[in-house]
């Protein structure tokens, strides 16, 4: 089928040259003229702003969205609903807020025109292994856009299915859902962000305790001088911890064992911040996702004045000096 893609960096260019390579009919858009030269030589119809991608493309028309969530989004999702008509079709494919998706959805509702909003999971791998998709719509909507969602999917591979599984329909297991109306989409998404956060956490801490496993500070004979690269490929193969994000750390564990690479300062998408939200608001308790969260914003700091208070108190009652930074 005919698609606008606007936006063609990382996610939006291996999602359009996925879509082309199973014989999609792509219309490209982005402030990078480079990049819409490059999708255009691959095969894609190059479009020199919004406004040109949406006349090149046939009615019912579908424009994807796949820019960083926030005012530009807003501004792009506001201007197609000034040049779109009846029955077409807007996706946001970012990292939107969902009560923003829901919004949306109700404004472009009154001019008859589909909203849907996918969380897209898969990063920089998704050209080959394909991007897990949740989708927000309404079901007529998720319906049209399928062919491009079972392009974009993994599909079911190699993965072992479900015990059960045989019994059920549904697209699951090709690794897109229609989650619910508008909104649903990027709900599920962001959960899935903060879990992220949580199991991204208990890696790091779990490595960093087996890394100061030979601490001077241990007696002697229980200190370990441990291989953290092939501890990773170990739990690999077969552990019950074994995930994707797992061999992502093996990869990098291996390419440099001391991390030497990195800084440790760990940004936030916004979703972990939004899931703790929507935890307070539904009054259910979410420690680990909170604490992995709140571990994000201890990285972007020295020391802060509250461990500095800490500090100043232990020193007052008790007489406790200050180790020296290092020491």
């Amino acid at each position: 089928m005919q698609l606008g893609m606007i936006g063609l960096g990382r996610m939006g260019g291996n999602m359009t040259e996925r879509c082309i390579r199973d014989g999609h009919k792509m219309v490209v858009y982005a402030t990078d003229k480079d990049a819409v030269k490059k999708y255009a030589g691959m095969g894609a119809v190059g479009a020199s702003s919004v406004e040109d991608l949406v006349s090149k493309l046939s009615s019912p028309k579908a424009v994807w969205i796949m820019i960083p969530a926030g005012e530009i989004t807003e501004s792009v999702v506001t201007q197609l609903g000034t040049l779109l008509e009846k029955g077409d079709i807007i996706i946001d494919g970012g990292n939107s807020m969902f009560k923003d998706d829901v919004r949306r959805a109700n404004t472009l509702k009154k001019k008859d025109i589909h909203y849907i909003d996918v969380g897209t999971s898969g990063g920089v791998w998704g050209l080959d292994r394909g991007y897990c998709m949740m989708i927000g719509a309404s079901r007529e909507a998720a319906t049209v856009l399928d062919p491009i969602f079972k392009t974009l999917a993994p599909g079911r591979g190699e993965i072992e299915r479900t015990p059960g599984r045989e019994k059920v329909d549904g697209t699951a297991e090709d690794g897109y859902l229609h989650c619910g109306p508008p909104g649903a989409g990027h709900f599920v998404k962001m959960i899935h962000n903060g879990i992220e956060y949580g199991i991204m956490q208990a890696y790091g801490e779990g490595f960093d305790i087996m890394r100061n496993a030979n601490s001077t500070e241990l007696d002697e004979a229980l200190r370990f001088d441990l291989n953290l690269a092939d501890i990773a490929e170990v739990w690999r193969r077969g552990s019950v911890v074994s995930s994707w994000l797992l061999d992502l750390t093996a990869i990098a564990l291996l390419e440099n064992p001391d991390l030497s690479n990195y800084t440790g300062f760990v940004q936030d998408s916004g979703e972990g911040r939004w899931t703790i939200n929507a935890a307070i608001e539904e009054a259910v308790p979410a420690d680990v996702l909170a604490a992995s969260l709140f571990a994000r914003f201890r990285s972007r700091k020295e020391h802060t004045f509250a461990e500095k208070i800490l500090s100043a108190m232990r020193q007052k009652f008790g007489g406790h000096i200050e180790r020296a930074a290092g020491g």
